[in-house]
């Protein structure tokens, strides 16, 4: 798409919720288990909770105009803040949404692939130690 940066950070945070969502879902995918079970871990990750800790993840990995496409989606007004996140993580999660809507709609599918990768090592090593 030509004009990735002239959309709105609502609407790359509209098409990022998804690729976030199928990022999650492709890598449940691998344990194969019930779809009952693999919801249930999904809503782990795919909540303004969870992405806020992912984008503390890759925070440091972020190429300036990364940076910048994410900062637009933070400040990004929104009216509507779910009961299980604070204001802030919220905007940090449409953030995030913001930069993965971004990077799907340029074609960048390996910078994806390797930040999501960078998030889910991440937060499956943290889960393992708090479960051990």
């Amino acid at each position: 798409m030509d004009n990735v940066k002239m959309l709105s950070p609502s609407v790359l945070a509209f098409v990022g919720d998804a690729v976030y969502g199928l990022c999650v879902r492709e890598r449940l995918a691998q344990i194969n288990r019930p779809s009952g079970e693999l919801h249930k871990l999904s809503v782990e990750w795919v909540n303004a909770s969870a992405q806020a800790r992912a984008y503390k993840i890759i925070e440091t990995q972020l190429a300036d105009e990364e940076i910048s496409i994410f900062k637009r989606g933070r400040n990004f007004h929104t009216s509507n803040t779910p009961k299980s996140a604070t204001g802030g993580e919220y905007h940090i999660a449409t953030g995030l949404e913001t930069l993965f809507g971004f990077l799907h709609l340029s074609g960048k599918y390996e910078r994806i692939d390797e930040l999501f990768g960078l998030i889910w090592n991440k937060e499956e090593k943290v889960k393992k130690e708090v479960t051990n």
